[in-house]
């Protein structure tokens, strides 16, 4: 079985805001357009006009309503690999290749090594990897490993691409090691939610929770909450029904 680092010097991973995703896709489809041609090309497709099409996405986008009671809300959720601290799907792998990097915590997988088991897939909770059938060989997101460090581009440009596609700038790159960083610094002033805390895994991507919306009654209501406890209550609320959703998805 793959051991794991015991520490990584960087720990690269993604902030997404979930209070202004509009579930575009525009993440989805920029991070198959540039990994079509990258990393883990390619990325293949079946029927992909079809009523039934199948095909590798790094990047997901589902969208959830809920209800607390008051008022319901859309909260568009995208998925991808969360580059966990303690991740099975590397520990599980016979071959070795699925790895994770301990000069910056990105995990990847070797596709010559790769003998399209699927234990990893098996071992995820949180449905981040994808086998490729035409290759036989599982692939995941890459954090778009091959454009973060091309000196090619622009340092502006270092970026995974579901992060410069981003119309309304819900998608945050950077070092959660380091405590000054942007991301950092966001997760910590937003309450950022690492998901399935309980599973043991530590996702280093973090979630930013959606912020309740005004209601008529609550803006007519002489005892208004506080805001701050508002708005921890609604994010508590929400993630502790996401945890359970994609545990009850895990085990189907």
């Amino acid at each position: 079985m793959t051991s794991l680092p015991e520490k990584t010097r960087k720990k690269l991973g993604l902030v997404t805001d979930l209070d202004i995703c509009v579930g575009c896709h525009a993440c989805a489809v920029s991070c198959k357009e540039w990994n079509a041609g990258g990393h883990s090309a390619p990325l293949t497709d079946f029927n992909a006009y079809s009523k039934d099409p199948m095909g590798v996405w790094f990047n997901r986008v589902h969208v959830y309503e809920t209800d607390n009671g008051e008022q319901t809300q859309t909260v568009n959720f995208p998925r991808s690999c969360l580059h966990c601290e303690q991740p099975d799907c590397v520990t599980v792998c016979p071959t070795g290749a699925s790895y994770k990097r301990e000069e910056d915590g990105i995990v990847l997988v070797n596709a010559d090594s790769c003998i399209g088991c699927k234990l990893c897939s098996w071992a995820c909770p949180y449905g981040a990897r994808e086998f490729d059938q035409a290759d036989g060989v599982m692939k995941k997101c890459t954090l778009c490993v091959d454009r973060i460090y091309n000196e090619n581009l622009a340092e502006s440009e270092r970026q995974p691409a579901c992060v410069m596609a981003c119309p309304t700038g819900a998608r945050h790159f950077g070092d959660f090691a380091d405590t000054e960083s942007a991301v950092s610094r966001m997760t910590e002033s937003r309450g950022g939610y690492a998901l399935m805390p309980e599973s043991g895994f530590e996702p280093v991507n973090r979630y930013l929770p959606p912020r309740p919306r005004k209601t008529t009654a609550a803006s007519n209501s002489k005892a208004r909450p506080e805001p701050q406890q508002a708005k921890v209550d609604a994010a508590d609320g929400f993630f502790a029904w996401l945890d359970k959703t994609l545990s009850a998805h895990g085990k189907s």
